[in-house]
């Protein structure tokens, strides 16, 4: 371990709400070691932002972590040229032209589809029966794996985020994580044989035009579904339950003067969908009056530095008019997130438009409560269609 102050943290309330926790480490202990993470937890904007590019020392590489243990060795656990074939190979599915010219018209129409089976629906729980299913959907067009359902495909996803979040070594999350890997690999397979499996730019085909191997196309199709899943669904549920919570701020949207992509923007940075990158130290170094030894455990806490106090004004705050060049939900450095302009259309140019145009007199019906420090996310979005 390092030799950062050790602080011991609640894991329960950690997951009910981090953020006081977090806001006591950027204030007392910016870089803090966390038994029950048996983690070195960096919680201050300036030091993530400068740690995260030093790829020699906090390496990606981890090939004792969960995620390579239970997903295989994908691109965001690689560095180097390694990492950058990899992204150069999965360019043709998640480039902004590709996503304009190909995906977005079939968002709009997977989205509509969803729209149109619930709206005469009085009361709504909005991750479930919408963005849960928008994200899916939007999922199995990207990784090429049609044949799933978007049922299966949450499942899968949810599953290997509890696998890949399963620090307690909790047997029964990690067998069902094992289930869901053993799933997408029968339905990755399955989709070999279709005859249209070239017909769009997934990711399937896309990695096998690169002349991937089959264990790393797996690999990151599965990291695909692991991140691309639960941040759509949770931000689009996330940012309808926020704005309808903050009726000022959804006016100035819908007058023109602010935009749908500045309110996911301001809420990826508030209640950060993604809060926490893992790193491995590579070898001995010191930061900080710090020292770190070789395999030692590093997370950087995207969730704190985008309430960091020294970058952000009045950073508890909601606030679709801020600033957020400076935040860093999808990551800082060489693994900024490869799937950010889609995040982007799909939940800014497409699901937030046309939720808000077909469902023009709603409002919450319970409390917004989130969970989650690893991931974040609203547990349920319970509104009322007052048209209904």
């Amino acid at each position: 371990m390092s030799s950062a102050d050790v602080h011991d943290i609640d894991l329960k309330a950690f997951k009910n709400d981090p953020y006081p926790i977090l806001k006591y480490f950027r204030k007392n202990s910016p870089i803090a070691y966390v038994p029950q993470l048996n983690a070195t937890l960096f919680s201050k904007h300036q030091d993530i932002f400068i740690c995260e590019k030093n790829v020699e020392i906090f390496s990606s590489v981890q090939p004792d972590g969960l995620m390579t243990k239970l997903m295989g060795q994908n691109m965001m656990r690689k560095d180097g040229d390694a990492h950058i074939t990899e992204r150069k190979a999965i360019f043709p599915t998640v480039s902004p032209k590709t996503v304009k010219n190909f995906w977005k018209n079939q968002f709009v129409e997977k989205t509509n589809k969803i729209i149109n089976n619930i709206g005469n629906k009085r009361e709504l729980e909005l991750v479930s029966e919408f963005s849960t299913q928008v994200s899916a959907e939007a999922l199995k067009l990207i990784t090429g794996l049609s044949g799933m359902t978007w049922m299966e495909m949450d499942r899968v996803s949810q599953g290997m985020i509890d696998g890949c979040s399963n620090y307690i070594g909790d047997p029964a999350v990690a067998k069902n994580c094992d289930d869901c890997t053993r799933s997408i690999d029968l339905h990755i397979d399955a989709q070999l044989k279709h005859p249209n499996l070239h017909d769009s730019p997934s990711l399937l085909s896309s990695q096998l035009d690169a002349g991937l191997s089959m264990e790393t196309i797996k690999a990151n199709i599965k990291l695909a579904i692991s991140g691309g899943q639960n941040e759509p669904r949770d931000a689009i549920a996330g940012t309808i339950g926020t704005l309808l919570n903050n009726d000022s701020q959804l006016k100035m949207i819908k007058s023109g003067s602010k935009s749908w992509l500045q309110a996911f923007e301001e809420y990826a940075r508030w209640m950060s969908p993604i809060g926490m990158s893992p790193r491995r130290i590579a070898k001995d170094f010191n930061y900080k009056e710090v020292h770190f030894y070789k395999n030692d455990m590093i997370f950087f806490m995207f969730g704190s530095a985008n309430r960091d106090e020294e970058i952000f004004q009045n950073p508890d705050h909601f606030d679709i008019s801020r600033d957020n060049r400076s935040s860093i939900s999808f990551g800082a450095g060489p693994h900024f997130c490869a799937g950010a302009w889609i995040s982007k259309t799909l939940i800014a140019e497409v699901a937030l438009p046309l939720f808000f145009s077909n469902f023009s007199n709603v409002q919450l019906k319970k409390t917004l409560e989130f969970e989650g420090w690893a991931f974040r996310g609203p547990k349920k979005v319970i509104l009322e269609n007052w048209d209904k």
